[in-house]
């Protein structure tokens, strides 16, 4: 016959053991997760980031646009500008003013001194250049008094 006490001890070690494994399993789980939720916050932010600089860059090349097509009398030529907003990354702007060819409105007028300009940013970001443009036509004569 055996004795009752052998088999409780069992039991006790048995439910301990698997006591133990449990808890190593919601450690396992609760670090992938952790884990996860690192990855997706460093992303998320990596993106906004990159999102804010776009912003930046688009702001300055609205501004050097709208600089450009302020002057009474465009010239043709080319002037590039070192920005010290985005200094860390080398920043530069390059405004090109050309004179178009005449060419006729819907109403069959030649339209004289249509001017091209372009405002085109290069920088360089993780050792790569880039670069991000933005361009318009202006009829001068309507801006003359």
């Amino acid at each position: 016959m055996r004795s009752p006490l052998p088999n409780r001890r069992s039991r006790r070690r048995a439910a301990r053991g698997f006591l133990l494994l449990e808890v190593v399993l919601a450690l396992g789980i609760f670090g992938i997760a952790a884990t996860g939720f690192a990855v997706a916050l460093q992303r998320t932010a990596d993106l906004a980031a990159l999102t804010q600089r776009e912003l930046t860059t688009t702001r300055l090349l609205q501004s050097a646009l709208a600089e450009a097509m302020s002057y009474p009398v465009l010239e043709e030529g080319t002037t590039s500008i070192a920005i010290d907003e985005m200094a860390e990354h080398g920043m530069e702007i390059v405004t090109t003013v050309e004179l178009l060819p005449e060419m006729e409105n819907e109403d069959g007028q030649l339209l004289q001194e249509m001017y091209r300009i372009e405002v085109v940013a290069h920088w360089y970001e993780n050792g790569v250049p880039q670069e991000q443009s933005a361009e318009t036509w202006r009829y001068s004569r309507l801006y003359q008094p």
